[in-house]
This record gives C-alpha cells, sequence and structure tokens, in this order.
C-alpha cells in the first residue's frame, strides 16, 4: 500500500473524533479497558515479544547446526534451547497468536456487535496469558527444560533435572486464557449477529474462528489434564506415567496428541479464514463453494479429533489401530484439499490486485500445498516409520505450521492494519517483506526435507559431515527469513506515527468491518448495520455501481 494511492476508496479520509485508540488516554486505561479492539493490541505486544524470543533461540538452533560439530553450545544447552523454542513458539505464539490478535479485533466488526459478549472476561484472558509466560519465562532464566516442547514421559517425570513443573503450569495456565477467548467468540457469534447476518452469510474468518473455539473448548482441557498429571507424579511419584512405578508412558502420549493433534487445527483453522478473506478481497470475486469451505473448517474440526495416533506409529500400538488412524489422517486431510481447491478456482478468471497482503495469500497457497502434501505422505505407515523423528517430521510441521499459519498472520496484518491503525504502510518494504519471507522460508525448510529423507535425526546438536552443505543452506535462509520478519515490524511502528491516514476501505473491500471509520469508534458502529446480500457479492456491487454510473450519466443528458 503506497501513499500515492489515488483510486476514491483510497483518497485519505478524517478520523473520527472519537474513535478507539483516542478515547481516553493513559497506562491504566489501557491496562483495565474492555474494548477488545485495545486488547487485540494489549496481546499484539505480548505475542509479539513471545515471537521474538522463539526466534532468538530458533537463531541459535540454526547457528549450532551450521557446522557438524557441536561447537556453540553443549549438548544439555542445546537440549533447553530447543525446548524453550518450541514451547515459547506452540504455546505462546502459534496457539494464542491469530484468535487473540486478529480475532479479538476482527470478530465483533465482522457481525455487526458492539464487543464481545463478555468484555471483562476478554481482559482477564489477557492477563492470564501474561501469567503464564511469566511462569515460562522464570523457568527459563532458571535453566530451562531439556524434555523437548511435547514433554514427553519418562523424560518429564524422571530423567529431567530441569524445570519442568514451573513450564508445564505455564502451559496449563495458558490453556485456560484460550478457553475464555473461544468460549467469548462463541457466545458473541451465536448471539450477537447483527439483524440480517445468518449463518450463511457470515464471513469464512467467522467460521473459522467458530470451528477454532470448539477445538479449544473440547479440547484444551484434556491437555491442561495431563501436564497437570505429569506435575503431579515429579512432585509426589505417583505412578501415572512411569513404568517404574507401574504407570503407561504410551499413555501420555495419547493423552497429549488427543489435543495436540487438533491444536494443529487451532493454528491454521485461523489462517484459512485469513487466506478466503484476502482471496475473496483482491480477486474481486464470491469465494468459490462457499458453503463447502464453511462446512470444511467445521468438518476439519470434527475429524481433526480422530487422528491423533499417526504421531504414534512407532510408539507401540497395534498395527490395526495404526492401520485405522493412518485412513483418518488421510480422511482429515479432504477438506482442506476442497479449501486449496477453491480458493485457487475463485483465482481464476479474477481481477486480481497484486496488493502486499496478496503476496502473502499467494506465498500461503504455495507453502500450505507443499505442507499438506508430505503430511498425507506422513500418514502412509511406510514413509512415516522411515523419517520417523528426522528433520523430514521438523519441515513438515515448519511448512503447515510456520510457512501456513505466520504467512496468513502477517497477511492478515497487512490486510486490516490499515483499519487497526488508520495509517498506510509503504508499498515497496511491504512486497519485499512478504518476498523475502516466501524465499527465506522456502531456503531454511526445504533442505530439511532432504536432509531428513537422507535419515539425520531430529534434536542432535552434531550430524554427519555429509549433511553440512544442506544444512548451511538452512542456516542461510533463516537469517533472509528473520530479516522479512523485522521488516514489517519497523515500517508498522513507523507507520503508527508518519504514515499517511487510511480512509474506511481503503481496499474497496467488502465486509461489515469496512463500513465503519479507520480507525473504528469506541462502539465500533455508530448505527448498527443490517444485513441484506450474500458475502462476497462483488459481482453485485459491480452491477449496481454500474446502474448508478448510468443512471449519473442519463441524468446529466437529461439536463443538457
Amino acid at each position: 500500500m503506497s501513499s500515492d494511492m489515488t483510486s476514491p476508496s483510497a483518497r485519505p479520509a478524517d478520523w473520527p473524533h472519537n474513535h478507539y485508540l483516542k478515547d481516553k488516554q493513559g497506562l491504566r486505561s489501557w491496562l483495565l479497558t474492555k474494548d477488545h479492539k485495545r486488547i487485540a493490541l494489549l496481546y499484539l505486544v505480548s505475542i509479539t515479544i513471545f515471537f521474538a524470543l522463539g526466534g532468538l533461540m530458533a537463531l541459535l538452533i540454526r547457528l549450532e547446526l551450521l557446522t557438524p560439530a557441536g561447537d556453540l553450545m553443549q549438548a544439555d544447552t542445546y537440549n533447553r534451547v530447543f525446548t524453550a523454542h518450541g514451547v515459547l513458539m506452540v504455546f505462546f505464539f502459534l496457539i494464542p497468536g491469530i484468535p487473540a490478535v486478529l480475532g479479538n479485533f476482527l470478530v465483533p466488526l465482522m457481525i455487526g456487535a458492539k464487543d464481545l459478549a463478555f468484555p471483562k472476561l476478554n481482559l482477564a484472558s489477557w492477563y492470564i496469558f501474561n501469567i503464564a509466560g511469566l511462569f515460562g519465562l522464570w523457568a527459563l532464566l532458571r535453566g530451562g527444560v531439556d524434555t523437548g516442547w511435547t514433554f514427553y514421559t519418562p523424560f518429564s517425570t524422571t530423567f529431567s533435572n530441569s524445570y519442568v513443573v514451573a513450564t508445564v503450569l505455564a502451559a496449563f495456565i495458558a490453556g485456560f486464557s484460550s478457553i475464555l477467548t473461544a468460549l467469548n467468540f462463541v457466545v458473541t457469534i451465536h448471539r450477537m449477529r447483527a439483524p440480517g447476518l445468518t449463518w450463511f452469510r457470515l464471513p469464512l474468518y467467522i467460521w473459522s474462528h467458530y470451528a477454532t473455539s470448539l477445538i479449544i473448548i473440547l479440547g484444551t482441557p484434556v491437555v491442561a489434564i495431563t501436564v497437570a498429571l505429569v506435575a503431579i507424579e515429579r512432585i509426589f511419584h505417583m505412578g501415572i506415567f512411569d513404568p517404574r512405578l507401574g504407570g503407561d508412558p504410551v499413555l501420555f502420549q495419547h493423552l497429549f496428541w488427543f489435543y495436540s493433534h487438533p491444536a494443529v487445527y487451532i493454528m491454521v483453522l485461523p489462517a484459512m479464514g485469513i487466506i478466503s478473506e484476502l482471496i475473496a478481497a483482491f480477486a474481486r470475486k464470491r469465494i468459490f463453494g462457499y458453503r463447502f469451505v464453511a462446512i470444511a473448517s467445521v468438518s476439519i474440526a470434527v475429524l481433526g479429533f480422530l487422528v491423533w495416533g499417526h504421531h504414534m506409529f512407532v510408539s507401540g500400538q497395534s498395527v490395526y489401530a495404526a492401520t485405522i488412524f493412518s485412513v483418518l489422517s488421510m480422511l482429515v486431510a479432504i477438506p482442506s484439499a476442497v479449501k486449496v481447491f477453491n480458493w485457487t478456482a475463485t483465482l481464476y478468471d479474477g481481477a486480481i490486485v497484486y496488493e502486499p497482503p496478496m503476496y502473502y495469500a499467494l506465498g500461503f497457497l504455495g507453502i500450505f500445498l507443499i505442507g499438506g502434501l508430505t503430511g498425507v505422505m506422513l500418514a502412509t505407515l511406510g514413509i512415516d516409520v522411515h523419517v520417523h523423528d528426522t528433520y523430514f517430521i521438523v519441515a513438515h510441521f515448519h511448512y503447515v505450521m510456520v510457512g501456513g499459519t505466520i504467512m496468513a498472520y502477517l497477511g492478515g496484518l497487512h490486510y486490516w492494519w490499515p483499519k487497526i491503525s488508520g495509517r498506510l504502510y509503504p508499498a515497496f518494504w511491504s512486497r519485499l517483506a512478504a518476498i523475502a519471507v516466501f524465499v527465506g522460508f522456502n531456503l531454511t525448510f526445504f533442505p530439511q526435507f532432504i536432509v531428513g529423507y537422507l535419515g539425520m535425526p531430529r534434536r542432535y546438536w552434531s550430524y554427519p559431515e555429509e549433511f553440512q552443505v544442506l544444512n548451511v543452506l538452512s542456516t542461510a535462509g533463516a537469517s533472509v527469513l528473520g530479516i522479512g520478519y523485522l521488516i514489517p515490524l519497523i515500517y508498522f511502528i513507523w507507520s503508527m506515527r508518519y504514515g499517511q491516514r487510511a480512509s474506511a476501505n481503503p481496499w474497496d473491500a467488502i465486509g461489515l468491518e469496512w463500513e465503519t471509520s479507520s480507525p473504528p469508534p469506541t462502539e465500533n458502529f455508530l448505527v448498527t448495520p443490517t444485513v441484506s446480500a450474500e458475502p462476497y457479492d462483488y459481482a453485485g456491487r459491480e452491477r449496481a455501481r454500474a446502474l448508478e454510473a448510468a443512471a449519473a450519466k442519463q441524468r446529466e443528458a437529461d439536463v443538457v
């Protein structure tokens, strides 16, 4: 988005006198706010800090793997570093990221509500999240955890001498924050939609958050109980997971992955919702097969609870159970494939506008396709057994989570940043950042597919010399990727003070959030909107504009 935009929809407009950023000033007003938009910005600050810390851990990992010998840190330190990277990124960025920031800001705006159903509960969820983060950071500063982010037993209950209890307590507390946010979204979507906004007039972004919220509410208590049992066994030496005490370590894996595979969809479903919004807006078309895409979101939420066993193909479960989980894992790929097909069909013959958010959307399609196809490969028993616990798994996970979730997150931030801040950002740097993220990501993780298939195990701090070239490429890509992440941080902060003022609808998009000012007033809408059109009806809008232009031309002719 550039400062020389000249289309009517992009001309700067005067800000409202009572927008949410200007309403009340002072730190106290922010820390005690019940405005969902301000709480979203509070989450944005917190989550960005955790993302930066997780990225720092990733940098240390890649620097260690630049050479075959473990010469940057000791083996035990390396274990703690990759565990810290996983814990920070999964529990404090990827899972809460899109719902807490963009979900909090946009769900009420996109359904025509003045706020979420429970504003005080929304603020409480932010405080709970930060309390959890402080526990995690305290454990990190005291020496960290060496079990891996999955806390596998008996490592976490018996052999680890690190701060396991504090770290699992951090994950336990963070789960409450997610549950409160999800509950808020479900009630808000059910009870506070604008008049005329029926279920199949909802934006697909709302469908994605609704499905995600159901997963969080149903699945998070399971992992919370599981990590609590780890802490209880570690403190009181009860035989729950430790086989020496009569426990079963495979039971931990069943409980953990029953939540943690659906957690993948907690991360990626909101990302899919963002991509639907971006493709519709910049292809100037209604999403092809809108109802199929909406139903696919709910289908993913349901099927996601039936595939946890594919993480345990080499953990001792029966071959019959493994076969069933293999088939179910392939089945869950179908709704995701429906979405990718429908997005592609929407792009076909569309009037595509190549604005910065669209760069991220197109990058997401390519990256997520690779992540999804390799997921089907890993659902195949023969392949999974061969590449289990190698860098092939690392690459697949990051193609879905990092390449998918973060590409969409950045695309969403670029798309809605004028609405959030009331400011535009520089077009050149935003396009450069999108390209850097796409190139850097693929250069980082695609070599890991190769090195993993060749047999390099993950979580090792040293490796045979024949793998060095691919690891050097991966570290070089991580450097480019880091620069791609840093550039938006700089120009977003810059734009808050120096960016050109944005109009209410700088993208000429369709949606209730674009019907209010940029930034929105505290109450979101001065008059409650009424919805009468189908979602993403760009063709209908163009017809209406053409008729209006023809009528205006006829009036001019009559005057002459």
